[in-house]
């Protein structure tokens, strides 16, 4: 039932619920929401296992591992907030959110989203220090360093997000209750607004800007510097295997930033078809954390090595075990 409040000259408009449009007239959209699931199982099996693997392996109690156990951590809960309960709403064609789900809705998607970006930057800073400072690494990227920096992340994210849920909810909606997206996404939703959400407006490219620009900027400058202190390495083998240590992470920065970016700024500066919009925000905000697994911990050469430790005290405690339960039987 939608509330009204009446003030000063002015009606103020909040709907019980929202209706999230999705893909419109689109044939065969559900494959789509049944691939999303898939995608979503995939990413919660593959961090997971990372987020066991960094705890178990004790090799693996590093500054760094602190901001990928984080990232993956990020990762899992982004998509739990994205993927399962809007899947299921399109699924059951049963698209209706009430207002204060939808509101806790936007802010644990962007709130994720905030924190895989940032913590991607710390990820950038690891790595200036591990090749341009190597001698002083050690003294600089400690525990304390990282969970410090990660602790900041957390506190400015959900600042950032915060205000953003905050200004969302002094917004009227006398005209329309229909999200065009596929979850209750900032910029559709305080369209629709019939008071004045200009506020909103200023806040969307805040953040553009302080979550996806900034971090990206900064990342950008953080491989200058490495390129300077490549160009400095006189041996080309050792020159290789430094650049090795970044291919990753570039990988990642390339897949989370540059099409979630170029959508926001399209979608800021031009129009840009529902459908069109919809499918690229799906796609860079899940496809990433299902990589990122893969493609930055798998291929690692110290977590690989701990998993190969870790499988092999397995096979040990198993095999230990089996003489116990046949005396047992006996």
């Amino acid at each position: 039932m939608t509330s009204i409040t009446n003030s000063a000259n002015t009606t103020f408009i909040r709907p019980s619920a929202f209706y999230i449009s999705g893909l419109s007239n689109m044939p065969h959209a559900k494959y789509y929401y049944m691939f999303l699931c898939f995608v979503y199982a995939v990413t919660v099996v593959g961090n997971s296992f990372i987020m066991g693997t960094i705890y178990l392996a004790r090799t693996l109690h590093t500054a760094k591992y602190i901001a990928v156990f984080n990232l993956a951590l990020s990762d899992v809960f982004g998509s739990s907030a994205s993927i399962p309960k809007y899947a299921d709403m399109f699924l059951r064609e049963d698209q209706y959110i009430p207002y204060e789900d939808c509101l806790a809705s936007m802010f644990f998607v962007f709130f994720f989203m905030t924190m895989q970006s940032y913590t991607l930057l710390a990820l950038a800073f690891d790595r200036v220090i591990a090749i341009c400072f190597p001698l002083r690494y050690h003294a600089i990227v400690t525990k304390t360093t990282m969970t410090l920096i990660i602790g900041v992340i957390w506190l400015v994210s959900v600042s950032i997000v915060a205000a953003r849920v905050a200004l969302t909810t002094r917004l009227s909606f006398c005209r329309s209750t229909t999200v065009n997206s596929y979850f209750c996404d900032h910029g559709p939703m305080f369209r629709l607004a019939c008071n004045d959400n200009s506020p909103n407006y200023m806040m969307a490219y805040v953040n553009v800007a302080i979550v996806l620009c900034l971090p990206l900027m900064l990342i950008a400058i953080s491989y200058i510097c490495i390129g300077f202190a490549l160009c400095k390495i006189s041996h080309g083998a050792d020159r290789i295997k430094a650049m090795k240590t970044c291919t990753s992470h570039i990988i990642l920065v390339a897949m989370f930033y540059l099409p979630i970016t170029s959508v926001y700024i399209t979608a800021l500066t031009t129009y840009l078809h529902p459908n069109t919009r919809i499918m690229n925000s799906v796609l860079t905000q899940t496809i990433p954390p299902m990589l990122n697994p893969i493609i930055y911990s798998l291929k690692t050469e110290e977590v690989l090595q701990s998993i190969k430790v870790l499988y092999k005290r397995m096979k040990v405690n198993f095999a230990m075990q089996d003489p116990v339960k046949n005396i047992v039987k006996n």
